[in-house]
């Protein structure tokens, strides 16, 4: 991170995301913050609090996709929920803490893959030499003093026998030999638990009911390359150190993790002359809600199955339709949280186009890809991406806005008959196809013009 300045974290974003420049300058200013926060001294350091960001604006604008690949450009823990799918403590459900818990299992698992990869050669190699003691049979041996011991001409035989087996292994001479394994394996708690809701109970809890699974050994017959990789698995888990892993997932989720809470318009309880019909009591568990985030997004101690983790630090990226309801609507407290508003401004046909030709991910270079596959190769008339455009812009005027998810049904309905035919369009010679902004018309535009067939197709 100390390498991206905010200008190239918006310049990584634009690869991906059209438009929005607001939203990305502060979403790059929060990111930056970060890691300045970071070569302060400690006592600054811990006064200086994460930004939290609202985004505003309609579905389908680019608001989940910005957080999304911000975290996979900084590296950070990152996770996603719904505001929606929370209850308040003492309801049935998901209470707002296990968030926290599930961003810092991400953590873990980064942390755990990072160091798989540093282990992974003695790994290879410990797991080579397992294998090669499954493939060769027992070494002769001598009869003395009442036991058995190798002599000095059997070791160098099977030494010289490891070797050539460890060449044809590397070689991949022996990939469909099977070989016998005893595999050690404990099922997950939380799957014999599942309709406890082990992930709910209180951490100390759970950790007492996963002791008291039992370790389950079972005996498999594989092929020595898929022996090699559960081995290699097996020599991973020893070498990786699980208290360290733990302790920098830990410290990794409290100074750099964000969690991205979307919907956050669902848990807001419009005034009452803003509701239909202007009358009626406000929704007392979305209010219950907002209460038990409250501490999160302000800072406070959360019990995991890994420790205390801290959320002084952790940013917040929330987002809302907010179409029934305002921010203001939210409880001062919790607005007070967000100090960071950016409105995302609807999509038009103009965006539309850059859409489908400029980010690396388009549609159209995806479905390409895909067609290429069966040796069909296909390009587009520059009025093919047009009426596209044209026709997403149509539906989202006609019908509910979407944004830009409106695009990928237009895409797939255009492309619907020709990914059937593929296969039998290659068979014949065809290896090549044009989409011209006809063949697009012909294969939607009577849809659009439908206004209740659309409502079902589009």
């Amino acid at each position: 991170m100390q390498n991206l300045t905010p200008r190239q974290i918006v310049d990584e974003l634009d690869r991906y995301i059209i438009g929005q420049a607001q939203a990305k300058r502060a979403v790059a200013v929060a990111i930056r913050n970060r890691w300045r926060r970071r070569q302060l001294e400690v006592d600054m350091a811990d006064e200086v609090y994460p930004k939290n960001i609202i985004m505003i604006g309609p579905t389908g604008v680019g608001k989940t996709e910005i957080a999304r690949r911000l975290a996979n450009l900084t590296g950070a823990p990152f996770i996603k929920v719904e505001a929606s799918k929370f209850t308040e403590v003492g309801y049935h459900g998901r209470d707002v803490e296990s968030m926290v818990r599930d961003l810092l299992d991400q953590a873990v698992n980064m942390v755990r893959c990072e160091q798989a990869e540093q282990v992974q050669q003695k790994a290879q190699a410990n797991a080579t030499e397992r294998l090669i003691d499954l493939l060769l049979p027992p070494g002769p041996s001598t009869q003395k003093a009442g036991g058995y011991v190798a002599t000095e001409a059997s070791d160098e035989r099977r030494q010289h026998s490891r070797d050539r087996m460890r060449e044809q292994l590397d070689a991949g001479a022996l990939d469909e030999r099977e070989v016998e394994l005893t595999i050690h394996h404990k099922p997950a708690a939380s799957v014999m638990f599942a309709n406890m809701g082990l992930d709910q109970m209180d951490p100390d809890m759970a950790n007492v009911f996963e002791r008291l699974v039992p370790e389950q050994t079972k005996h498999r017959r594989v092929t020595v390359v898929e022996a090699m990789r559960i081995l290699t698995e097996q020599e991973t888990d020893k070498l990786i150190d699980h208290e360290k892993a733990t302790t920098q997932a830990i410290a990794r989720t409290q100074d750099s993790g964000i969690i991205f809470l979307d919907e956050i318009d669902k848990i807001a309880s419009p005034a009452a002359g803003d509701r239909p019909g202007g009358s009626g009591s406000p929704d007392v568990s979305r209010q219950g809600v907002q209460r038990d985030l409250l501490p999160i997004v302000e800072g406070s101690a959360v019990t995991t199955r890994y420790g205390v983790v801290h959320t002084d630090h952790i940013l917040f990226i929330a987002a809302g339709a907010f179409h029934t309801a305002k921010v203001s609507d939210l409880m001062p407290e919790l607005q007070g949280r967000f100090p960071i508003r950016v409105e995302l401004s609807p999509l038009v046909r103009e965006d539309f186009i850059r859409i489908l030709t400029e980010p690396a991910n388009a549609l159209p270079k995806q479905q390409q890809a895909l067609l290429a596959v069966e040796s069909l190769a296909v390009s587009f008339d520059p009025g093919a991406i047009e009426a596209i455009a044209d026709l997403a812009a149509q539906a989202n005027a006609n019908l509910e806005d979407i944004g830009a998810r409106r695009l990928m049904t237009i895409v797939e309905k255009v492309f619907e008959q020709i990914n059937f035919d593929a296969p039998e369009m290659v068979g014949q010679g065809q290896t090549d196809l044009t989409v011209t902004d006809a063949f697009v018309r012909e294969q939607v535009a009577s849809i659009v013009q439908d206004e209740d067939l659309s409502r079902f197709v589009l």
